[in-house]
This record gives C-alpha cells, sequence and structure tokens, in this order.
C-alpha cells in the first residue's frame, strides 16, 4: 500500500522538522521517492484481496445463525478454495454428517432446511461504488482500499431456472455494506444492510452491451498493446459464431422497431445508444488490431471486418430512428428537462 506510506509521513515529518532531524527527513524523503516510484512502474501489475461473501445458516452455529460476513483472501484464491477450508474446519467442529455448502447464490430460506445441519452459502462479491464514487477512486488502489459496499449477481428466470432465453433472463444485484471498512485488522467483517435490485431481461441486456463495449475500450486502451487480448474480444463481439452475442440481443429487443412506426420505449431507446456506442469502439478496436497483425493474419483482419460490415447493416434498421420518432422522443426528453445528445448515425 505505497500510497499510505506518504499519508503516514505526512504526520511524522513536522516532527522531524521540529526536531531539526535532518537525517531522519532525509531517510524519510529516500523512503517517499521509492514508494512514489514502484506506484509509476507497477502500474496495472499491483494485486490486492479478491472477497467473498459467506452466510451461516443453522442452530449449530448459535449467534452466528443467519448472519453473514465478507471474507478478504488473497488475490488468486478461487471460489473452491475457500469453500474447502471452510467446509473442512466446520466439519472437524461439528462432524461430516451436520455440515453442507449451499452451492448457489439465490436467497435462503431457514424453513426448508434441516434444522440439524449446518449450512455454509459461499458466493464471490466484487467492491461495488456509485457513479459519483467512482468519478473520486481513479487508480486501482482506490478502488481496493477503504471499501465497505459489495456486489454479486443472481441470473434467474420466472419459472425458477438459473438460465434461459434473453426474453426471459432476469438477473438479482445483491448489494452488502459491511461494519467496517478494508482492509482492516481482521479478515472478516460482518454484513450490516443489504439491498437488492431486480433488473429486466432489457436491462440485462443493456448491462451485457455495456460491458463488451468497455471491454473492446479496454482492449484498445491498454499499454503496452495486445493483439491477442484486442483480437480474442474482437471474436467474442462481432464474430459469426458467437451464441446469444450483440446481434440477438438487437433482434429480441429492437426488432419491432424496424419500420419505425412504433416509438421505443426509454429502456429501448438505451439499449440504442448501447449499440451505437458498440459500434464505434468495435470500429477504433478494428483499427487497432489493423497496424499490429502482421502479414499472416491479414485474411483475419478482412474477416473481422467483413463481419462488422454486415453487422452494421443488420443493426442499423433497428437502431436508426426515423426522423418523427426523433423528434418525438426529442420533445419528450426536452420537456423533462433531459436533452438527447446528439450523435451521429
Amino acid at each position: 500500500m505505497y500510497e499510505n506510506v506518504n499519508e503516514v509521513y505526512k504526520i511524522l515529518i513536522p516532527i522531524a522538522e521540529a526536531h531539526r532531524d535532518y537525517k531522519s527527513l532525509a531517510l524519510i524523503h529516500n523512503k517517499l521517492h521509492d514508494s512514489f516510484v514502484k506506484i509509476d512502474q507497477q502500474v496495472g501489475k499491483r494485486v490486492f484481496g479478491t472477497y467473498f461473501r459467506v452466510g451461516f445458516y443453522g442452530a449449530k452455529f448459535g449467534d452466528l445463525d443467519g448472519e453473514e460476513f465478507v471474507y478478504k483472501e488473497p488475490y488468486l484464491t478461487k471460489l473452491p478454495e475457500i469453500s474447502h477450508r471452510l467446509e473442512n474446519f466446520y466439519m472437524e467442529r461439528f462432524g461430516p454428517e451436520y455440515v453442507e455448502v449451499i452451492k448457489d447464490s439465490n436467497s435462503v430460506d431457514p424453513l426448508k432446511l434441516n434444522p440439524d445441519k449446518a449450512y455454509i452459502q459461499i458466493t464471490y462479491v466484487e467492491p461495488f461504488f456509485e457513479m459519483f464514487q467512482l468519478r473520486e477512486r481513479i487508480t486501482h488502489f482506490d478502488r481496493n482500499y477503504n471499501i465497505r459496499c459489495f456486489i454479486y449477481a443472481t441470473p434467474f428466470t420466472p419459472d425458477g431456472r438459473a438460465h434461459g432465453e434473453l426474453h426471459e433472463q432476469y438477473k438479482r444485484k445483491t448489494i452488502l455494506t459491511t461494519a467496517y471498512t478494508f482492509p482492516y485488522v481482521k479478515t472478516r467483517i460482518q454484513v450490516v444492510e443489504r439491498h437488492q435490485i431486480v433488473l429486466t431481461p432489457i436491462e440485462v441486456a443493456i448491462e451485457d452491451i455495456m460491458k463488451k463495449t468497455q471491454e473492446l475500450a479496454n482492449a484498445t486502451t491498454q499499454e503496452p498493446a495486445d493483439p491477442k487480448i484486442l483480437q480474442m474480444v474482437l471474436q467474442g463481439c462481432i464474430g459469426t459464431t458467437v451464441n446469444q452475442g450483440p446481434m440477438e440481443v438487437a433482434h429480441v429487443f429492437l426488432l419491432d422497431l424496424i419500420d419505425g412506426k412504433k416509438s421505443p420505449t426509454p429502456l429501448q431507446h438505451k439499449l440504442r445508444l448501447c449499440f451505437k456506442d458498440f459500434l464505434l469502439k468495435s470500429y477504433e478496436a478494428l483499427r487497432k488490431n489493423r497496424t499490429l497483425i502482421g502479414p499472416e493474419q491479414k485474411d483475419y483482419q478482412k474477416e473481422l471486418e467483413r463481419n462488422y460490415h454486415k453487422f452494421i447493416e443488420r443493426l442499423m434498421p433497428m437502431i436508426k430512428l426515423s426522423t418523427a420518432t426523433a423528434s418525438k422522443l426529442g420533445r419528450e426528453r426536452h420537456g423533462s428537462g433531459d436533452r438527447i445528445p446528439k450523435k451521429k448515425q
């Protein structure tokens, strides 16, 4: 945590100055110099913690029954690793026949559990920030220090299955707030608040397109450039073999806009704008890839570009609004004090 070296020495430097302790001041500034150099040298290479939500259910846990904790683990810790460790720990305590790990992240109904058993539910979670917080937390360190909110998502369908067709795929986001912030003197902190948000299928689709757009942007601006990652992301976004990819998303949620007679809903309009940004980032990624490839990959580049142009031809009728519809949307948004930003079709 090199950034904190500076904060600690902000307290110590005035003390050394008051004592005219120039030897200590020289040592302090050398250490500060080393810390700042390491911050600059290790951009993109630093690793922080991995977080898991652990819920305890059953009378055998005593006061822990029904409680949730967020565990901070070393960066490369995988879900099976912490699951195996906790399972073994409580098996030794209660006996193997009384301990069971809940494999999914769905809400647990205590009434459906065996009262004689101890249940553990373990879910991978990520730090969560509101948009205004992300504007302030710019660096990788900022987004891994002094954090107390975490999020995990649970896919579901109305009939109870976890995964289904695009038009029936919902997602439940659970946001957890811990009693204290990480890093902490302990490696687990109790959850004191939870909040859930349910995304409708079109909202799930919007989130997926935004995620793919961000992946394209990250791969395009990565320094130094990595052609393999860039091509992998491109193939996943505009490749012809991608199942339930962006084209299918457009067909499911925007197909009824083709003739221009139906006005899009606010969510359809948002998805349409997401696709425009997606097309722009795809073009920038293709252009970047063209500068990175060797002669042996020219045919592959041409194939990607052909796929891109086919994708545009099929997508444009669904995302290009008629003049009348655009004017109507503009009036509606203008009436609410929110103008539509002008973008090139």
